[in-house]
């Protein structure tokens, strides 16, 4: 039954193919100056970190983390992947917390194997994993865990620990020159680049640890074999930890290794009822040709 509805959910289409292509927008200078804006006026939440980041402040942070991203490494010029990817996506968020978030994900031009997530509901994998996944079960295990990061506001928290202060004090002090109109365009182009900074350079392992687990769980809800995950990190753990594909995963992520223990030793095979899930689809087969 699972499989039906899946099948049918993922055939009427949650997204167009503009959802994911308008991630380019987040180019425009006018994404940006708003963006910046709003943040500015997050400063001092940042510097005191006795709340946690609104909506509209996590939407901005989001945009300027993404768009230095997308700056780098443009969205692969491919409407068909795009659109699928966000389809699965939005199926496994729905499953998550926060079904209602804009949600937004797409596919960069890299080579490298990597997937990131942004406050606000932006999640980007590589070229480089896309080639790799072999069923739309590990696709929805990869977006799973991201989507965690997300609604468990993972990126926020670590904006507001120490291993984020100083990322932050390079935010504070950019959007204090903006406020007081000192830098103008380099204070958007370095507010991405510190933005940035905050999100690759890791997060701490426990909450790697949990992406993990609920990723699992959000898969299964949304029919598919949790047990992907641990075909990916399998995958993963076979790629030579020198190879520069995965010099950045490797720097800000437990070890492959770690991770599938952790994921027996917390989940066993407790979801071992939802192993019969969806592994593949006739779709994924076709945008993967």
């Amino acid at each position: 039954m699972k499989k039906i509805l899946l099948a049918a959910l993922l055939t009427v289409g949650f997204t167009s193919p503009a959802m994911a292509l308008d991630l380019n927008k987040l180019l425009s200078g006018d994404t940006l100056s708003k963006g910046l804006s709003v943040l500015s006026n997050t400063g001092e939440a940042l510097s005191t970190a006795t709340r946690g980041l609104g909506p509209a402040e996590e939407e901005a942070l989001g945009q300027s983390v993404m768009s230095t991203l997308l700056g780098a490494e443009p969205l692969l010029n491919d409407p068909k992947i795009q659109r699928y990817v966000n389809q699965v996506g939005m199926w496994v968020a729905m499953q998550s917390e926060q079904p209602n978030l804009n949600w937004r994900f797409g596919v960069i031009d890299s080579p490298n194997i990597n997937s990131f997530a942004a406050t606000g509901g932006f999640i980007l994998i590589t070229r480089g994993l896309w080639d790799r996944l072999q069923t739309e079960a590990e696709l929805a295990a990869v977006l799973g865990h991201e989507i965690t990061h997300v609604v468990r506001k993972h990126h926020a928290k670590a904006i507001a620990s120490a291993k984020g202060q100083q990322a932050t004090s390079d935010l504070l002090t950019l959007v204090v020159d903006y406020n007081n109109g000192k830098s103008g365009g380099k204070s958007l182009e370095k507010l991405g680049k510190a933005g940035s900074e905050v999100f690759i350079r890791g997060l701490d392992k426990s909450d790697e640890y949990e992406a993990d687990v609920n990723g699992m769980v959000l898969a299964a809800r949304a029919g598919y074999n949790p047990y992907a995950l641990v075909s990916v990190l399998q995958l993963l753990g076979s790629v030579n930890p020198s190879d520069n594909s995965v010099a950045l995963m490797f720097s800000t992520h437990p070890s492959p290794k770690d991770r599938l223990d952790n994921i027996d030793q917390v989940v066993g095979d407790r979801l071992e009822d939802y192993a019969a899930g969806v592994e593949t689809t006739k779709r994924f087969n076709q945008v993967k040709r």
